[in-house]
């Protein structure tokens, strides 16, 4: 009978062990979802400003089309980009172009002091704040989300119930060495 009630006590141990694990990684696999859709919102937003932006400073800059083209290229491409690494690569390549588009907006006076690009400006850098943001949240997810499947007793869990691990949002490092350097401006 003592030996029943052991056997009992464990195969309930065993059980809230497993539901414990099993829920944690649910809650921590929701809540990686629910970042990465507040990234791509923020991106999605910058995205949709930049027709007004471009706008604005070709108004001013008629003769930089090259910068213009190569913004709307990196938009189009951010745009279709799938999944967190391409993502990622499309964002750092969108972000070098809006640098310098910004680089041939310092060369114009009248269009710094312009109401329409002063506004637009000021709401890029809000998302920009944003997305940053939510590039840590959801990469603090991912951080608790891979260590609980890569851990016991929950990788045990991890694996029966085939939970994956994600991939970081971050920029490859030559589209980091390509973020840190200055913008280069010819006349």
């Amino acid at each position: 009978m003592t030996a029943g009630w052991i056997i009992l006590a464990i195969v309930v141990l065993l059980g809230i062990l497993l539901w414990g694990a099993y829920n944690s990684l649910i809650t921590l696999r929701l809540r990686v979802d629910e970042a990465w859709s507040d990234i791509t919102v923020q991106l999605k937003r910058r995205l949709d400003l930049i027709p007004n932006l471009i706008e604005t400073v070709k108004g001013y800059a008629k003769h930089e089309s090259s910068v213009f083209e190569a913004v709307t290229k990196a938009r189009a491409s951010a745009l279709n980009a799938k999944g967190v690494k391409e993502t990622a690569a499309a964002d750092g390549e969108f972000e070098g172009a809006l640098k310098s588009m910004f680089a041939v907006a310092e060369s114009y006076p009248q269009l710094k002091a312009n109401e329409n690009f002063i506004s637009l400006q000021q709401e890029l850098v809000d998302t920009e704040d944003k997305i940053q943001a939510s590039r840590r949240f959801y990469n603090g997810g991912v951080r608790d989300l891979n260590t609980k499947i890569q851990t016991f007793p929950s990788n045990v869990v991890a694996s029966m119930f085939k939970f994956v691990s994600r991939e970081f949002f971050e920029l490859s490092e030559a589209e980091q060495k390509q973020a840190e350097k200055p913008v280069e401006v010819k006349f």
